[in-house]
């Protein structure tokens, strides 16, 4: 009896060295993070400087794969149903808490088909109009908009996207539909937006400083406590008179269920360290926003912010009525 019991201890010392081994050689090869949403994009921006970041830090090349369609879900589900040994990741912005709602027949469970890796930034969002709009201040934009509400368009990147949620805040807090013109991504909507074709949107700082910098589109407002260095003859909501419109486009990094908890404890200590890289930290300074601090890069943070912002959104979608399915 006691051969076989020493037997079963050294057969479980070898299997938790072996353990410890996988620990430590992970990574062995390149690790993908999907992007749920066409490259070029402002998601896709943020992704490829953080993938760059740990790329140096992990020893192994982190490449960006684009899986756009449906708000986001698709490449959301591609992951979750992906082998959860730490080399498919998710990157998702605030897409992640509002499609549990906006979809009512999810192929995932969104809080359940996930490990938790950390928050990688919140971008701010802009209230744009095309260059030639006559309105000059953000109470003029509102004034104006309520009063031609069934002419006045506001495009978006599609249902789901950050541009739609947040015009759908934007026309929450005015108390006023307007006309919504959904595109199929950021650029085309952008181009239309400077083309005149549409009349307002509203979208992430990654994708608007560099048109309002080159003054092709007429920027009304911030929707941060402060203005924006980057940024900073552009008021914020609040200065402009309107209230309810302070938020972010906030990013996370997801890994499939089951992945091992030392791979995401490793991958979460990875993502910090990308964000503190000076190439990142500079890049998203000129895009106006910040990295995540180390106490929110982590898988607790993460989980507790998309449950809070589930809890938050779910109202004012049903509120709106608009839901992707």
């Amino acid at each position: 009896m006691k051969k076989i019991i020493a037997a079963l201890g050294a057969a479980a010392t070898i299997s938790l060295t072996a353990l410890s081994a996988g620990a430590q050689t992970y990574p062995e090869r390149g690790i993908t993070i999907v992007v749920p949403f066409a490259a070029g994009g402002p998601t896709d921006t943020v992704t490829r400087l953080v993938a760059e970041g740990m790329s140096k830090d992990l020893g192994q090349q982190v490449i960006v794969e684009n899986v756009g369609g449906a708000g986001g879900t698709l490449g959301a589900k591609q992951v979750a149903e992906a082998d959860p040994d730490g080399y498919k990741l998710l990157l998702y912005h605030i897409g992640m808490a509002t499609s549990d709602t906006l979809y009512r027949n999810l192929p995932y469970k969104t809080l359940e088909s996930f490990e938790y890796v950390g928050l990688v930034t919140e971008v701010p969002m802009t209230i744009l109009a095309k260059k030639d709009m006559a309105a000059t201040t953000l109470s003029e934009l509102v004034e104006y908009a309520k009063a031609n509400a069934d002419k006045v368009s506001v495009a978006n990147a599609g249902i789901g996207a950050a541009s739609h949620l947040c015009g759908m805040l934007f026309m929450s807090s005015i108390g006023t539909p307007l006309v919504t013109v959904p595109y199929k991504g950021t650029g085309p909507a952008m181009t239309d937006l400077l083309g005149g074709q549409v009349d307002i949107m509203c979208d992430q700082t990654t994708n608007t400083t560099k048109h309002i910098q080159a003054g092709t589109v007429k920027a009304y407002a911030v929707t941060t406590p402060a203005r924006l260095d980057v940024l900073p003859d552009v008021p914020t909501t609040t200065e402009g008179g309107l209230t309810g419109m302070e938020f972010g486009i906030w990013h996370g990094l997801y890994a499939p269920k089951g992945t091992p908890a030392d791979v995401v404890d490793r991958l979460s200590k990875s993502l910090q360290v990308a964000l503190k890289d000076e190439n990142l930290v500079a890049r998203f300074a000129e895009l106006g926003t910040v990295p995540s601090s180390d106490a929110d890069a982590t898988p607790a943070a993460l989980k507790a912010k998309l449950e809070s912002e589930i809890a938050r959104w779910k109202p004012v979608i049903e509120a709106a009525g608009q839901y992707a399915d």
